[in-house]
């Protein structure tokens, strides 16, 4: 007990001569230091940055269902994911500079199969409108299992994946969407059903013994899900309510590109690219569901390549 106390008054000991020299080296005196760094605070908020609470809209709905806002668990609820989107200024930035790119892609493909186009802020949540992999598995923009992908009729093995085509997706996803919707006869649970699947929310709803999203005790992840969106889909709508100042030029757009169908294997995507004055990465980066640098189709379907328009690539 002797050795651990001298131990211990040796550690203190150190720190205060640690400090000393570091307050020394700098020029700084210990309470220099502390003040130096309150007075750097005190600067910026004289400079204008400010942190404030978040209005939130009164009419708050999701594919023109309202929320119950007279319920404050709700409200603290949606406030968080406010708060958390509206000041994780990067993220927001990001979303809404690759929502410009494919909200025209996205959008026109809801319409015309009766999906709300709130939906595409689904899309935001799920992805960032990113051809990334779960942990699960679940891929692409829309987040779509293997099993389920192929189950609507997209191709996905070695050399093809459609998970990771945006238009052949967006397709899939709204076919579940409306089968979601038939089920439980409203957008909320529909959307809630797509993040966690139709058996867990069976469950929930036959446990519970309720059927409306805002009244069912959820997961985490499902229990946020709607609020992020509604969230997502304000702040993107209006990003200068909420202190985002962006240009048109500040975001990302398509780049314009044509058509060209392929029905026999190729055996190299580097060469094949060539043809068209363009390289592999290129290819690729518009035809993202080509997961290989080669194409078997020993059976001669009929593929669409996406090539850039000739001399946008210099």
């Amino acid at each position: 007990m002797k050795i651990l106390k001298n131990i211990l008054m040796l550690l203190g000991v150190f720190f205060v001569i640690s400090t000393l020299v570091f307050a020394v080296q700098n020029n700084l005196e210990p309470q220099e230091n502390s003040d130096k760094m309150e007075n750097d605070v005190e600067k910026n908020v004289a400079e204008g940055y400010r942190i404030s609470a978040i209005d939130i809209p009164e009419d708050l709905n999701f594919a023109g269902e309202k929320v119950p806002q007279d319920d404050p668990e709700i409200m603290e609820r949606v406030d968080r994911e406010f708060l958390v989107n509206t000041y994780w200024q990067s993220n927001a930035l990001l979303l809404m500079k690759r929502a410009h790119k494919y909200f025209p892609i996205i959008e026109p493909i809801l319409a015309k199969n009766g999906v709300p186009d709130d939906f595409k802020y689904l899309a935001v949540a799920e992805s960032g409108l990113q051809n990334v992999v779960s942990h699960a598995g679940a891929t692409g923009f829309w987040q779509i299992m293997k099993a389920t992908g192929k189950e609507y009729g997209l191709e996905i093995n070695n050399n093809v994946d459609e998970r990771y085509h945006l238009e052949k997706s967006t397709e899939v996803a709204c076919r579940y969407l409306n089968k979601y919707k038939e089920k439980y006869g409203n957008w909320t649970l529909t959307a809630a059903a797509y993040n966690t699947g139709t058996g867990n929310i069976d469950k929930y709803i036959g446990v519970q013994q309720v059927e409306n999203y805002y009244d069912l005790l959820l997961g985490e992840e499902t229990g946020r899900y709607l609020f992020r969106i509604m969230a997502i889909k304000e702040i993107l709508s209006h990003p200068e309510k909420y202190g985002f100042d962006v240009e048109k030029e500040d975001l990302y757009s398509s780049v314009p590109t044509f058509k060209v169908e392929l029905n026999e294997p190729v055996l190299s995507f580097a060469d094949y690219a060539q043809k068209y004055e363009i390289n592999y990465k290129i290819l690729k980066r518009h035809n993202p569901w080509l997961r290989e640098p080669h194409l078997n189709n020993s059976s001669g379907k009929t593929y669409v390549i996406e090539i850039p328009n000739k001399g946008y690539y210099k």
